[in-house]
């Protein structure tokens, strides 16, 4: 007897498999096991929040769900697919046309690039997009990470004795205040702010574009630069235009690595381009740690040329009490929190399972 359950085919990804838990009764109980301790210290009732949205959903539980690790496997379950989930899996004209069943496509995220919307909607097969609350708060991360390093937050929190502030090197002072103001009486330096400076991009996908908007918000001047130039709406949209790689580098106050990790992009900022960073230039890293060589990003700060690194990725999880990069006071490094709190990626898979349960019924 044929099995009458929806078959949705995901794409396999860390938090894409919360989709298999809420939908697949035969999905493994390690796996909601391991992903009740992934959550227990915002959520410590992890399959109780499975069950109240398998309760919220109609049609889409129970189902078949299929994870696939490649655009090879996610062809060979397309002929029995009722909905698909993909992030960056290509999903073209040839690869709607061996979906008979298709009713629904998923992109995790608001990119559509790697769907062909056109071919799906000559279908009737509903393209459903997500803005993700993850992406926005690690855009947020970013942000705040800037700011934390153009203001001396971090360097200067606790410093307001003069004991304090003598011990970290500065030399306060008092004022004459029948002339003066008393601001800045610590005689702080290097504090800048992020209007009017320009904020280069490497990078501008989901969270690129979260972070281009904020930025914009704030009076920043926004460049990026990635392999396919966007349309130039797109480019309106985000304030942003387009430059090369060398001349974003060059150009640019604060230079934000936002790319996935893969072979390709692996130390793409090496000595050569820290050399040619623009004097004083921050670099703001919340995507993958090894985008930045790591011999070269310590040389560039012992050589003081470098303004500041700022990142939520240790080179290593967890690092240890002697990194290296801990050494710079011009340095800020997070442990690996930018997405927080988990509930940004629990709210939204449940908006994504209830929009996809809306497709489907």
């Amino acid at each position: 007897m044929a099995d009458a359950r929806p078959l949705i085919v995901v794409e396999d990804d860390p938090f894409t498999r919360i989709i298999e838990l809420v939908l697949d009764p035969a999905a493994a109980p390690a796996r909601m096991a391991a992903f009740g301790r992934f959550f227990e210290h915002d959520l410590p009732d992890f399959p109780r929040w499975v069950d109240g949205v398998r309760k919220r959903l109609r049609s889409l539980h129970p189902a078949r769900v299929i994870l696939v690790s490649s655009e090879t496997g996610l062809a060979a379950a397309l002929p029995e697919a009722h909905a698909v989930v993909v992030e960056g899996f290509r999903l073209g004209k040839e690869e709607i046309a061996q979906a008979p069943r298709l009713r629904a496509v998923q992109k995790f995220g608001t990119i559509t690039s790697n769907i062909d919307t056109a071919a799906c909607k000559a279908r009737g097969i509903r393209v459903l997009t997500l803005r993700r609350r993850a992406n926005i708060a690690c855009a947020e991360h970013a942000l705040g990470l800037m700011l934390a390093a153009a203001r001396g937050i971090c360097a200067t929190n606790g410093l307001i004795s003069v004991g304090r502030l003598e011990q970290a090197g500065y030399s306060p002072t008092t004022y004459d205040r029948a002339h003066t103001a008393n601001s800045n009486w610590a005689r702080i330096t290097g504090l800048r702010t992020l209007y009017g400076a320009e904020l280069g991009i490497v990078g501008l996908g989901e969270i690129g574009r979260e972070l281009a908007l904020r930025a914009a918000a704030c009076g920043m001047r926004i460049a990026y630069t990635q392999r396919h130039r966007l349309d130039a709406a797109e480019e309106a949209r985000h304030s942003a235009r387009y430059l090369s790689l060398d001349e974003l580098i060059s150009g640019s106050d604060f230079v934000s690595l936002n790319l996935p990790g893969n072979a390709t992009t692996r130390g793409i900022i090496g000595r050569r381009e820290l050399a040619r960073l623009k004097d004083g230039a921050l670099l703001v890293n919340v995507s993958r740690a090894d985008l930045v060589d790591r011999a070269a990003l310590t040389e560039a700060l012992e050589a003081g040329r470098l303004g500041g690194y700022v990142t939520d990725l240790p080179f290593e999880e967890p690092a240890r009490d002697d990194d290296p990069l801990l050494r710079f006071r011009n340095v800020i490094v997070t442990p690996h929190i930018a997405a927080q709190p988990r509930f940004n990626a629990l709210d939204d898979f449940e908006e994504l399972l209830l929009k996809l349960d809306g497709a489907l019924k």
